[in-house]
Protein backbone atom coordinates (compact mmCIF):
# COMPACT_ATOMS: atom_id res chain seq x y z
CA UNK A 1 0.00 0.00 0.00
CA UNK A 2 1.28 3.60 -0.85
CA UNK A 3 2.31 5.81 2.03
CA UNK A 4 -0.14 8.44 2.84
CA UNK A 5 1.42 11.50 3.80
CA UNK A 6 1.39 14.68 5.21
CA UNK A 7 3.13 17.99 5.58
CA UNK A 8 2.61 21.06 7.84
CA UNK A 9 3.93 24.58 6.32
CA UNK A 10 4.26 27.32 7.61
CA UNK A 11 4.37 31.35 6.05
CA UNK A 12 6.87 33.71 8.49
CA UNK A 13 4.74 36.82 6.95
CA UNK A 14 5.91 39.87 9.07
CA UNK A 15 3.44 41.95 10.63
CA UNK A 16 4.19 44.55 8.25
CA UNK A 17 2.67 42.35 5.54
CA UNK A 18 -0.65 42.46 7.32
CA UNK A 19 -0.54 46.26 7.65
CA UNK A 20 -0.43 46.14 3.69
CA UNK A 21 -3.40 43.48 3.41
CA UNK A 22 -5.59 45.87 6.03
CA UNK A 23 -4.88 49.17 4.23
CA UNK A 24 -3.15 50.60 7.59
CA UNK A 25 0.23 52.42 7.82
CA UNK A 26 3.22 50.17 8.87
CA UNK A 27 4.38 53.10 11.17
CA UNK A 28 2.10 51.82 13.89
CA UNK A 29 4.69 49.24 13.79
CA UNK A 30 7.61 49.43 16.47
CA UNK A 31 11.08 47.26 15.97
CA UNK A 32 9.62 45.27 18.78
CA UNK A 33 6.50 44.17 16.69
CA UNK A 34 7.89 44.21 13.42
CA UNK A 35 10.50 41.53 14.88
CA UNK A 36 7.46 39.53 16.45
CA UNK A 37 7.55 36.45 14.01
CA UNK A 38 11.24 35.94 14.64
CA UNK A 39 11.50 36.32 18.19
CA UNK A 40 8.26 34.75 18.85
CA UNK A 41 5.99 32.99 16.87
CA UNK A 42 9.18 30.93 15.24
CA UNK A 43 10.03 29.58 18.93
CA UNK A 44 6.50 28.66 19.77
CA UNK A 45 6.30 26.64 16.50
CA UNK A 46 9.47 24.95 17.35
CA UNK A 47 8.36 23.91 20.63
CA UNK A 48 5.21 22.90 19.14
CA UNK A 49 6.73 20.44 16.22
CA UNK A 50 8.96 19.44 18.74
CA UNK A 51 6.16 18.33 21.13
CA UNK A 52 4.35 16.48 19.02
CA UNK A 53 7.27 14.76 17.19
CA UNK A 54 6.82 15.85 13.44
CA UNK A 55 8.80 17.72 10.91
CA UNK A 56 7.58 21.51 9.55
CA UNK A 57 8.44 23.48 6.35
CA UNK A 58 9.06 27.08 6.94
CA UNK A 59 8.43 29.78 4.03
CA UNK A 60 10.85 32.46 4.62
CA UNK A 61 10.73 36.13 2.78
CA UNK A 62 13.99 37.22 1.84
CA UNK A 63 13.32 40.76 2.80
CA UNK A 64 12.37 40.26 6.14
CA UNK A 65 15.22 37.75 6.42
CA UNK A 66 17.70 40.32 4.44
CA UNK A 67 16.47 43.23 7.22
CA UNK A 68 17.24 41.87 10.52
CA UNK A 69 20.74 39.52 11.29
CA UNK A 70 18.52 38.18 14.44
CA UNK A 71 15.67 36.76 12.23
CA UNK A 72 18.77 35.02 9.61
CA UNK A 73 20.14 33.26 13.15
CA UNK A 74 16.93 31.98 14.01
CA UNK A 75 16.20 30.65 10.64
CA UNK A 76 19.97 28.65 10.54
CA UNK A 77 18.86 27.39 14.06
CA UNK A 78 15.35 25.82 12.67
CA UNK A 79 17.03 24.88 9.61
CA UNK A 80 20.13 23.25 11.54
CA UNK A 81 17.28 21.47 13.52
CA UNK A 82 15.76 19.55 10.71
CA UNK A 83 13.11 22.37 9.80
CA UNK A 84 12.77 22.66 6.10
CA UNK A 85 13.13 26.63 4.76
CA UNK A 86 11.77 27.18 1.55
CA UNK A 87 10.93 30.48 -0.45
CA UNK A 88 7.91 32.96 -0.03
CA UNK A 89 10.00 35.31 -2.76
CA UNK A 90 12.09 38.14 -1.73
CA UNK A 91 9.25 40.92 -1.38
CA UNK A 92 6.39 39.65 -0.73
CA UNK A 93 4.68 41.74 -3.59
CA UNK A 94 0.79 40.75 -3.62
CA UNK A 95 0.74 41.78 -7.01
CA UNK A 96 3.87 39.92 -8.21
CA UNK A 97 2.69 38.06 -10.94
CA UNK A 98 1.52 41.37 -12.48
CA UNK A 99 5.31 42.32 -12.73
CA UNK A 100 7.52 41.82 -15.87
CA UNK A 101 8.93 38.41 -16.04
CA UNK A 102 12.66 39.36 -15.43
CA UNK A 103 11.25 41.21 -12.30
CA UNK A 104 9.88 38.22 -11.59
CA UNK A 105 12.88 36.37 -11.66
CA UNK A 106 14.93 38.70 -9.87
CA UNK A 107 12.45 38.31 -6.94
CA UNK A 108 13.08 35.10 -6.71
CA UNK A 109 16.98 34.93 -6.99
CA UNK A 110 17.09 37.62 -4.46
CA UNK A 111 15.19 35.51 -2.08
CA UNK A 112 17.19 32.16 -3.08
CA UNK A 113 20.56 34.08 -2.88
CA UNK A 114 19.11 35.71 0.90
CA UNK A 115 17.74 32.17 2.35
CA UNK A 116 20.64 30.10 1.58
CA UNK A 117 23.21 32.88 3.08
CA UNK A 118 21.28 32.07 6.30
CA UNK A 119 20.77 28.57 6.17
CA UNK A 120 23.75 27.30 3.87
CA UNK A 121 21.20 25.87 1.84
CA UNK A 122 19.58 26.90 -1.39
CA UNK A 123 15.64 26.14 -1.30
CA UNK A 124 13.76 23.79 -3.09
CA UNK A 125 10.37 24.73 -2.79
CA UNK A 126 8.38 28.17 -3.55
CA UNK A 127 5.13 29.18 -2.10
CA UNK A 128 3.38 32.78 -3.96
CA UNK A 129 2.32 35.61 -2.24
CA UNK A 130 -0.66 35.69 -1.66
CA UNK A 131 -1.11 31.83 -3.01
CA UNK A 132 -1.54 33.90 -6.68
CA UNK A 133 -0.03 32.16 -8.96
CA UNK A 134 0.71 32.64 -13.19
CA UNK A 135 2.38 31.45 -16.27
CA UNK A 136 5.27 34.10 -16.12
CA UNK A 137 5.67 33.31 -11.79
CA UNK A 138 5.66 29.51 -12.89
CA UNK A 139 8.23 29.96 -15.46
CA UNK A 140 9.95 31.44 -13.16
CA UNK A 141 10.18 28.20 -10.61
CA UNK A 142 11.32 26.02 -13.18
CA UNK A 143 14.06 28.70 -14.00
CA UNK A 144 15.27 28.84 -10.82
CA UNK A 145 15.02 24.70 -10.10
CA UNK A 146 12.63 24.27 -7.55
CA UNK A 147 11.80 20.69 -7.16
CA UNK A 148 8.15 21.94 -6.22
CA UNK A 149 5.81 24.66 -5.75
CA UNK A 150 2.72 24.94 -2.93
CA UNK A 151 0.72 27.92 -3.77
CA UNK A 152 -2.49 26.49 -5.30
CA UNK A 153 -4.87 27.17 -3.23
CA UNK A 154 -8.54 25.87 -4.21
CA UNK A 155 -11.09 27.20 -2.02
CA UNK A 156 -14.40 28.60 -2.48
CA UNK A 157 -15.17 29.92 0.35
CA UNK A 158 -11.64 31.67 1.28
CA UNK A 159 -11.77 33.31 -2.38
CA UNK A 160 -15.29 34.73 -1.71
CA UNK A 161 -14.58 36.19 1.43
CA UNK A 162 -11.18 37.10 0.27
CA UNK A 163 -13.31 39.53 -2.43
CA UNK A 164 -15.93 41.17 -0.33
CA UNK A 165 -13.20 41.94 2.01
CA UNK A 166 -11.00 43.69 -0.70
CA UNK A 167 -14.17 45.14 -1.70
CA UNK A 168 -15.48 46.50 1.80
CA UNK A 169 -11.55 48.07 2.24
CA UNK A 170 -11.60 49.71 -1.20
CA UNK A 171 -15.00 51.61 -0.63
CA UNK A 172 -14.13 52.60 2.74
CA UNK A 173 -10.78 54.29 1.00
CA UNK A 174 -8.12 52.17 2.72
CA UNK A 175 -7.41 49.26 -0.11
CA UNK A 176 -6.05 46.50 0.53
CA UNK A 177 -2.69 45.53 -1.59
CA UNK A 178 -3.54 42.05 -1.78
CA UNK A 179 -4.69 41.10 -5.28
CA UNK A 180 -7.46 39.00 -6.28
CA UNK A 181 -6.46 36.05 -7.86
CA UNK A 182 -7.89 34.25 -11.02
CA UNK A 183 -10.96 32.57 -10.58
CA UNK A 184 -9.36 29.32 -12.61
CA UNK A 185 -7.42 28.48 -9.22
CA UNK A 186 -11.40 27.28 -8.05
CA UNK A 187 -11.07 24.63 -10.34
CA UNK A 188 -7.22 24.19 -9.89
CA UNK A 189 -6.57 20.01 -8.35
CA UNK A 190 -6.93 19.39 -4.76
CA UNK A 191 -4.10 16.39 -4.69
CA UNK A 192 -0.05 17.17 -6.39
CA UNK A 193 -0.01 17.32 -10.00
CA UNK A 194 2.51 18.49 -12.63
CA UNK A 195 0.91 21.92 -13.78
CA UNK A 196 0.25 23.16 -17.82
CA UNK A 197 2.75 25.75 -18.16
CA UNK A 198 0.62 28.20 -19.68
CA UNK A 199 -2.46 27.42 -17.04
CA UNK A 200 -1.03 26.26 -14.01
CA UNK A 201 -4.01 25.70 -12.06
CA UNK A 202 -4.77 22.96 -14.75
CA UNK A 203 -2.97 19.63 -15.08
CA UNK A 204 0.10 19.11 -17.47
CA UNK A 205 3.61 18.27 -17.73
CA UNK A 206 5.44 21.38 -15.94
CA UNK A 207 8.51 20.39 -14.71
CA UNK A 208 7.70 21.58 -11.56
CA UNK A 209 5.44 19.69 -8.87
CA UNK A 210 2.36 21.27 -7.27
CA UNK A 211 1.64 20.41 -4.17
CA UNK A 212 -1.99 22.13 -2.99
CA UNK A 213 -3.11 23.38 0.57
CA UNK A 214 -6.08 20.86 2.14
CA UNK A 215 -9.04 21.71 0.99
CA UNK A 216 -12.57 19.33 1.46
CA UNK A 217 -13.93 17.59 -1.32
CA UNK A 218 -17.15 19.59 -2.64
CA UNK A 219 -17.69 22.44 -1.10
CA UNK A 220 -13.62 23.03 -0.97
CA UNK A 221 -13.65 24.33 2.64
CA UNK A 222 -10.10 25.90 3.58
CA UNK A 223 -8.66 23.59 6.56
CA UNK A 224 -5.81 26.03 7.22
CA UNK A 225 -4.15 27.41 10.26
CA UNK A 226 -6.41 30.38 10.53
CA UNK A 227 -9.72 28.41 10.39
CA UNK A 228 -8.33 25.68 12.46
CA UNK A 229 -7.95 27.96 15.36
CA UNK A 230 -10.93 29.62 15.29
CA UNK A 231 -13.85 27.58 14.70
CA UNK A 232 -15.34 25.09 16.79
CA UNK A 233 -14.13 22.26 17.38
CA UNK A 234 -16.41 19.67 15.86
CA UNK A 235 -16.54 21.79 13.07
CA UNK A 236 -12.66 21.15 12.81
CA UNK A 237 -12.86 17.65 12.85
CA UNK A 238 -15.74 17.16 10.23
CA UNK A 239 -14.06 19.25 7.57
CA UNK A 240 -10.47 16.84 8.84
CA UNK A 241 -12.31 13.19 8.40
CA UNK A 242 -13.37 15.28 4.52
CA UNK A 243 -10.03 14.89 3.99
CA UNK A 244 -8.84 12.15 6.01
CA UNK A 245 -8.41 9.45 3.29
CA UNK A 246 -6.60 11.74 1.05
CA UNK A 247 -3.70 10.15 -0.27
CA UNK A 248 -1.46 13.88 0.73
CA UNK A 249 -2.70 15.98 3.27
CA UNK A 250 -1.31 19.93 2.91
CA UNK A 251 -2.07 21.87 6.27
CA UNK A 252 -0.90 25.54 5.78
CA UNK A 253 -0.55 27.40 8.60
CA UNK A 254 1.49 31.37 9.23
CA UNK A 255 2.97 32.17 11.94
CA UNK A 256 0.76 34.95 13.34
CA UNK A 257 -1.42 31.83 14.03
CA UNK A 258 0.82 31.56 17.13
CA UNK A 259 0.87 35.39 18.32
CA UNK A 260 -2.02 36.86 20.11
CA UNK A 261 -3.16 40.12 21.19
CA UNK A 262 -0.81 40.14 24.45
CA UNK A 263 1.75 39.69 22.34
CA UNK A 264 1.91 43.71 21.63
CA UNK A 265 0.60 43.94 18.35
CA UNK A 266 -0.87 47.67 17.99
CA UNK A 267 -4.69 47.42 17.81
CA UNK A 268 -5.93 49.11 15.11
CA UNK A 269 -4.05 45.32 13.78
CA UNK A 270 -5.97 43.15 16.37
CA UNK A 271 -9.31 44.78 15.19
CA UNK A 272 -8.65 43.90 11.32
CA UNK A 273 -6.70 40.42 12.27
CA UNK A 274 -9.69 38.76 14.16
CA UNK A 275 -7.63 35.88 14.85
CA UNK A 276 -5.34 37.80 16.67
CA UNK A 277 -8.31 38.30 19.60
CA UNK A 278 -8.09 34.36 20.38
CA UNK A 279 -5.75 34.04 23.33
CA UNK A 280 -1.86 32.23 21.62
CA UNK A 281 -2.47 29.12 24.16
CA UNK A 282 -5.49 28.37 22.85
CA UNK A 283 -4.16 28.38 19.42
CA UNK A 284 -1.11 26.30 20.55
CA UNK A 285 -3.33 23.55 21.78
CA UNK A 286 -5.99 23.67 18.86
CA UNK A 287 -2.63 23.13 16.58
CA UNK A 288 -1.36 20.57 19.22
CA UNK A 289 -4.48 18.42 18.76
CA UNK A 290 -4.56 19.01 15.04
CA UNK A 291 -1.01 17.80 14.45
CA UNK A 292 -1.49 14.95 16.67
CA UNK A 293 -4.82 13.64 14.13
CA UNK A 294 -2.01 13.98 11.15
CA UNK A 295 0.25 11.89 13.20
CA UNK A 296 -2.02 9.32 13.88
CA UNK A 297 -3.29 8.82 10.05
CA UNK A 298 -0.26 10.04 8.37
CA UNK A 299 3.68 9.59 7.22
CA UNK A 300 4.03 13.29 8.58
CA UNK A 301 7.30 14.64 6.22
CA UNK A 302 8.20 17.79 4.97
CA UNK A 303 7.20 19.25 1.71
CA UNK A 304 10.68 18.67 0.65
CA UNK A 305 10.00 14.94 1.21
CA UNK A 306 6.53 14.55 0.15
CA UNK A 307 7.86 16.28 -3.39
CA UNK A 308 10.57 13.36 -3.74
CA UNK A 309 8.29 10.46 -2.33
CA UNK A 310 4.97 12.20 -4.81
CA UNK A 311 7.10 13.00 -8.27
CA UNK A 312 7.03 9.69 -9.60
CA UNK A 313 3.55 9.54 -9.84
CA UNK A 314 1.30 12.34 -8.37
CA UNK A 315 -2.62 12.16 -8.65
Amino acid sequence: MARRLASISVDLDSLPHYCRIHGLSESLLDARARGLVYTTAVPRLRELLAAVGVPGTFFAIGEDVAADAGAAAVLRAAHEAGVEVASHSFSHDYALTRRPPESIREDLRRADEVLEAATGTRPVGFRAPGYTLNAALYAATVERGYRYGSSAFPAAPYYTAKAAVMGALSLLGRPSRAVLDSPRVLLAPRMPYRPDPAHPYQRGTGAVLELPMAVTPGVRFPLIGTFATTLPLPAVRAAYLACRHDAFFNFELHAVDVLDAEDGIPPELVRQQRDLRVSAAHKLERLRTLFGWLKSDYDVVTLRDAASALAQSPR
